[in-house]
């Protein structure tokens, strides 16, 4: 199969980019890992009530997806993208295209496409406290998408640990779904406040609206009578087997479930896998995507749309879709520049409006330093249970990053291939080292991007 256009992720910005290229005359496949559309932020919500336990948000995701359905475009659910070739020739005498390898049902196989649009959005952070591969301890993230999901609660006494907006909107959430937590843990540093009122008012008043949800969520909190520890440092979990309890400098409280959470960053493993640019996000203190205006990365096959391009929110991220999709149709001969450059003016305007609040959050939620030095006893590579500890060495033994980490340690080798444990184990050795977290590099993901089973593999070659 050719297509003009394949986009990998069904989120905000894969959906909007979807809809809009397939009405712009572009033969579109949109790809996605999920049975559903509408990744994390709205998934499930085609389904849900209305109204929803949930929040008005949850719901916002209807037309986006009403949208994908009733377009021309070609949607692919439950099926991975494993591999992207960025230069395959579908015609030796044309322009280089891309070739995409699939699985799905346990077969593989593969699809050219002349441009690619990735729109995998962002994955949380990782928060390694002591004791947070105890049964029990989980990202809030992770809890949401089950009560989305399945509407699973937690059975027991719930604690919630961290910061950003998440965290008051899956407590307010579980409180909606009856399971209020018994408590919310804020780790946010007290200098952070300070930081966040240097923004510029200009920026402030164009995000008075988020700040009013914001706002909203903290007074929701305080309605439903959930108490909120402000200011926790030294957060750990405590348990033999399982989450007993969870403590932080000058207290302690019995728990079974500890949901964490420290803000999310780019999902950046195909961005990787591909060797595009990247560069160090001062401000997220994370790696992101170089791209321009329009999405495009340093291939030119390639551009990326959404928050893994960095972190904008479930609206902006639909803004940047539909500008990647103008850009295809653009570069694809479907419209002229002028009028790409015509239809895009309104979406921009929209698009800075939504992404106004980001200094701010950015600002307030900016992780604590001892986030990124853990205990040695701490395990950051899970799947491999490699520990803080071992890292630094491993550093001492002349190991300067991530990559010869893993020839060491065989961190990042796991299941997850790195996709968890790589932000943190570039901060160990950084701190290790004692240079600027930025200063080391990320691990080389290799094909395949997540596991797949030889089977498939022989299933592709016989094709």
């Amino acid at each position: 199969m050719t297509v003009d256009l394949a986009i990998v992720g069904a989120g905000p910005a894969g959906m909007a980019a979807a809809a809009l290229a397939a009405e712009l005359g572009l033969d579109t496949l949109i790809i996605d890992e999920q049975d559903e559309p509408g990744g994390q932020i709205y998934r499930g919500g085609a389904r849900a009530a209305d109204p929803s336990p949930l929040g008005a948000d949850y719901l916002a995701g209807r037309p986006l997806v009403a949208a994908l359905h009733s377009s021309a475009a070609r949607y692919r659910p439950a099926t991975t993208v494993w591999h992207i070739d960025p230069v395959w020739h579908i015609d030796p005498a044309g322009p280089p295209a891309a070739l995409l390898s699939l699985v799905s049902g346990g077969a593989s196989e593969t699809v050219a496409a002349r441009r690619i649009l990735v729109a995998t959005g962002a994955i949380e952070r990782p928060v390694p406290i002591p004791g947070w591969t105890l049964p029990g301890v989980m990202t809030a993230g992770a809890a949401q998408i089950l009560l989305k999901t399945a509407d699973l609660v937690p059975d027991g006494r719930c604690v919630l640990a961290g910061q950003g907006p998440l965290l008051y909107l899956v407590a307010q959430q579980l409180a909606a779904a009856g399971a209020p937590p018994v408590a919310v843990l804020e780790t946010t540093p007290g200098e952070n406040y300070l930081a966040a009122t240097s923004c510029r008012v200009g920026e402030l008043w164009a995000a008075r609206r988020d700040l009013a949800k914001g706002l909203g969520l903290l007074f929701g909190l305080r309605r439903a009578a959930i108490p909120v520890r402000r200011g926790v440092r030294g957060l750990r979990a405590l348990g033999r087997g399982r989450l007993e309890a969870v403590a932080w400098d000058g207290g302690e409280i019995a728990a079974e479930h500890l949901l964490l959470h420290e803000g999310v960053i780019p999902n950046i493993q195909i961005s990787l896998g591909l060797q595009l640019a990247h560069q160090w996000d001062e401000r997220e203190l994370c790696w992101r995507p170089t791209v321009d205006q329009w999405g495009r990365t340093s291939l030119a096959t390639v551009a990326i749309a959404g928050d893994g391009a960095g972190i904008v929110g479930a609206a902006a991220a639909a803004l940047t879709g539909r500008l990647a999709a103008l850009d295809a149709a653009a570069l694809l001969g479907r419209i002229d520049l002028a009028e790409r450059d015509r239809r895009a003016a309104p979406i921009r305007a929209s698009l800075a409006r939504e992404a106004a609040i980001q200094p701010f959050l950015a600002a307030l939620y900016r992780p604590a330093d001892n986030l990124f030095d853990p205990p040695d006893a701490v395990v950051v590579c899970r799947c491999e249970a490699v520990s803080a500890g071992q890292i630094r060495r491993a550093v001492r033994l002349g190991a300067p990053g991530p990559n010869q980490v893993k020839a060491f340690l065989r961190c990042g080798m796991g299941p997850c291939q790195g996709r968890v444990c790589g932000p943190l184990v570039g901060a160990v050795i950084a701190k290790a080292r004692g240079v600027p977290l930025g200063e080391v590099e990320t691990y080389r993901p290799r094909a395949p991007y997540k596991p797949i089973t030889v089977g498939a593999l022989a299933g592709l070659a016989s094709r």
